[in-house]
């Protein structure tokens, strides 16, 4: 998998790597104020992102949805251990987990719809 077509595969879950980065390590002195539960439909959404990209550059469900469970657990622990000001926190860590499941179940349901309404050759 190689040229245009990886890079057109992989580019959507490295800009999805990235937006996570600068989401879960602003320093919260950069975190703009929001309604309360904000942050979770931000944690939803951004492993939700980041599934349904890993999915389409062609990652596997299984090892996909270990890496971010162990990516949702690590970032909480570096966000309670730098000196960024922001605080670890379990429910953040399971709502990203949700948003995980979530979007393996959205990428998964696409997929087989796809495959199910695109006529086959023979």
């Amino acid at each position: 998998m190689g040229g245009t077509r990886g890079l057109r595969r992989f580019a959507p879950l490295g800009a999805a790597i990235v937006l996570s980065l600068v989401v879960f390590f602003t320093p919260a002195s950069g975190v703009p104020t929001a309604p309360p539960g904000t942050d979770k439909v931000i944690h939803l959404l951004v492993f939700a992102l980041l599934a349904v990209t890993g999915r389409w550059a062609g990652l596997r469900a299984g090892p996909l949805l270990a890496g971010l469970v162990l990516y949702a657990g690590v970032s909480e622990v570096l966000q309670s251990v730098l000196p960024i000001g922001r605080d670890g926190d379990v429910l953040d860590a399971l709502t990203d987990l949700a948003g995980a499941l979530l979007g393996l179940l959205a990428f998964h349901l696409v997929h087989r719809t796809r495959r199910t309404t695109t006529p086959r050759t023979r």
